[in-house]
């Protein structure tokens, strides 16, 4: 831990601000949780607890203990002190735009405000920020935030590129895989990847070609394996041969126009809600949540090892 990040304020705890939390008891820093809810305190400290395990086997920084966490309902108290928040309220932009605004009056001016946003731009979020908007920035997590390393990194129209960087070192020290975006754009980058395949999903399950358990598992035993550990891109240069992709798009190329995806999203009927509900019920049947989060955990922790093994060289920059 640095001596620049002590103090780690979270606004908004639920699963993705909980999921934070965690991280950062985890890398011994002391944590102030600053949500308007009474009821948050005892499911943010079971839902740390429930993950803690998984801490340990990650490996926990020296001073690292569940007890270094606080609660603060007052806003302007719990960002008073705050190195760094990490703010986590509900994806609706007024709120977001209000709280963020709010975060400003009070937080020291080196302060990095950081939303955990899926798609809102961090232009939009900084627009009413009147003290030191060059300080805010979009840092989305992927559930579980306390195992999964991808942050993409978003800077706003007034973001200065000093505080990216800051805020880059700082996630890196996490055991985190920075991702700066090059440019806002709603839904940033990996969202936008999920959504397409995600309309896909709901298409083919609408339509009566595969069942939520046989769409999952031609992603599973499928493309899943292979994105694990080089993505994309690399998937489809090895595809092509000892030509790589020069061999691959000379020949499937064309096939790019083919109407194989319909990309646009279906109507979210009744039916189709049932189908995708009933279907993803039928395939936990008889699990607890709980039970599925400590499978979900332990393989990603099992995976991640797997990865360093076998491309140690890999890293979010593309570097080889």
């Amino acid at each position: 831990m640095t001596t620049e990040m002590n103090n780690i304020t979270v606004v908004g705890t639920g699963v993705i601000g909980n999921g934070w939390i965690t991280r950062f008891l985890a890398n011994g820093y002391q944590v102030t949780a600053s949500d308007p809810d009474p009821s948050v305190e005892a499911k943010t400290r079971d839902a740390v607890a429930r993950a803690w395990p998984s801490m340990k086997k990650t490996g926990l920084a020296e001073g690292a203990s569940i007890d270094n966490l606080s609660f603060e309902k007052d806003l302007a108290k719990a960002v008073a002190n705050a190195d760094f928040v990490q703010e986590n309220v509900p994806e609706r932009e007024e709120l977001k735009r209000k709280v963020i605004s709010q975060i400003d009056q009070h937080a020291p001016k080196d302060t990095i405000i950081a939303s955990s946003t899926s798609g809102i731009l961090p232009s939009t979020l900084q627009a009413d920020c009147v003290n030191h908007p060059e300080r805010v920035m979009v840092a989305h997590p992927f559930n579980p935030v306390y195992l999964m390393p991808l942050v993409e990194l978003v800077g706003g129209s007034k973001t200065a590129s000093s505080f990216v960087e800051k805020a880059r070192t700082f996630y890196d020290q996490l055991g985190m895989k920075p991702l700066v975006i090059r440019r806002e754009i709603e839904g940033h980058v990996a969202d936008r990847l999920m959504e397409a395949i995600w309309r896909e999903s709901l298409h083919i399950v609408n339509d009566g070609i595969a069942t939520t358990e046989e769409v999952d598992a031609s992603i599973v035993y499928g493309p899943g394996l292979r994105w694990a550990l080089m993505g994309p891109f690399m998937t489809l240069h090895m595809g092509g041969g000892k030509q790589g992709m020069r061999h691959l798009l000379e020949q499937f190329g064309p096939a790019l126009k083919l109407p194989w995806t319909k990309l646009e999203a279906p109507e979210l009927t009744d039916e189709l809600a049932e189908k995708v509900i009933n279907g993803c019920e039928k395939q936990t049947a008889g699990v607890e949540m709980e039970q599925l989060e400590e499978r979900r955990d332990q393989f990603l922790i099992e995976l991640q090892d797997l990865l360093e093994k076998y491309w140690p060289g890999a890293s979010i920059n593309g570097k080889l």
